[in-house]
């Protein structure tokens, strides 16, 4: 990742003035409880394993926190209008904090659960937070094709093709065959509008949702080879670097974090966006196979590896310079919206207050 000093002096002016705001003006909208036991867990499926009932009411419920006032505040991020907002701004607010560190899987895994929460807890929703397992559409020819894309059962399609207009907001990666970048033209988030980015702009700034495929991106860093590459791993370290960061030059040398980001995104559209992936609700089905890749890794050496976690607390800090490694005490939060939690507490899908868990895991 390329960054400037003055994108880097922002972030950090504004996480000192946000531990103010968010310890003394903000109440806790947290929505994690303690479980005793998990007896019971939500099983999150691949969306074209759910049924067509279900995929409309994930759908719905999207729409739903779409329509919900927000509780971010305005001091903050004073574009953020609605609860969907709430889940763009903070992972804006934690990109150098939550990205390139060894806690990066446990940040996600909470975040994801967060949303899952709000999605069942304020919008109806009864089912879990799926996933999409990208693996499936990766090779070339298939990738548009994927029920994840259907106009009725799905997230809708690629935006129209438009040249990238000058003076662009750059991103990290441009795929030499985007064919996009227009705004998602069917499907029941065809008139979502994202409001805050591109980039770490919390002001106010409605556009389209809009999408840019990269079907050969995919095919590079998607596929099933890659991620069985990461899966081979010994340890945790070594996992989730190449996850999350490839197994060459940052995003380069196969990577599934960015093949999922970038196939869909490309330049124009939001999954692009470092800052700003999350305006594309399928960042999260994005998210939950990547969180089903840890799981499934753990699966493998559930003794030794539960309770594996390692890498740097500073961003992109994987020869540890600045020094400082993440532990299972280690502790976040997601601003306004949660409490903190430690690193303990999440590394057990079906523990502590985690409940859930997958229809299948991958084979190991």
């Amino acid at each position: 990742m390329l960054l400037t000093s003055v994108a880097s002096r922002f972030i950090k002016a504004n996480l000192i003035v946000l531990g103010v705001v968010w310890a003394t003006l903000v109440p806790n909208f947290s929505n994690a409880a303690p479980h005793a036991s998990c007896t019971n867990p939500i099983i999150r499926k691949e969306w074209r394993n759910m049924d067509r009932a279900t995929q409309k009411s994930y759908t719905d419920a999207i729409n739903c926190l779409l329509k919900r006032p927000g509780v971010y505040p305005k001091t903050v991020a004073p574009g953020a209008v609605n609860r969907y907002d709430d889940y763009v701004a903070i992972h804006i607010q934690s990109v150098y904090t939550a990205h390139g560190v060894g806690h990066f899987l446990a940040w996600h895994r909470y975040y994801i659960h967060h949303y899952e929460n709000a999605l069942r807890t304020e919008c109806g929703y009864t089912g879990a937070q799926p996933y999409w397992d990208w693996t499936l559409d990766a090779p070339l020819g298939k990738y548009a094709e994927s029920p994840i894309w259907d106009a009725t059962y799905g997230f809708g399609g690629n935006g129209p093709y438009v040249e990238v207009p000058r003076g662009t907001f750059g991103m990290v990666v441009s795929p030499t065959d985007r064919s996009g970048g227009g705004c998602v033209p069917d499907g029941p988030l065809k008139d979502m509008i994202v409001n805050l980015g591109p980039g770490n702009s919390l002001n106010p700034n409605p556009r389209c949702l809009a999408r840019d495929w990269s079907p050969n991106f995919a095919a590079q860093n998607s596929n099933w080879n890659i991620t069985k590459q990461v899966l081979e791993q010994k340890d945790f370290g070594r996992f989730t670097s190449i996850l999350e960061s490839g197994t060459g030059a940052f995003m380069s040398g196969g990577n599934i974090h960015a093949g999922g980001h970038y196939s869909v995104g490309g330049y124009l559209g939001q999954m692009g966006d470092f800052w700003v992936s999350p305006g594309d609700p399928v960042f999260f089905l994005h998210h939950t196979n990547l969180d089903r890749v840890w799981r499934s890794w753990q699966a493998k050496d559930l003794a030794n590896r539960l309770n594996d976690i390692s890498g740097p607390l500073n961003y992109m800090d994987w020869q540890n310079v600045r020094g400082g490694n993440t532990t299972l005490d280690y502790e976040f939060n997601l601003g306004p919206l949660s409490d903190d939690v430690a690193v303990r507490d999440l590394m057990d899908v079906k523990g502590g207050f985690l409940c859930y868990d997958y229809d299948e895991l991958y084979p190991v």
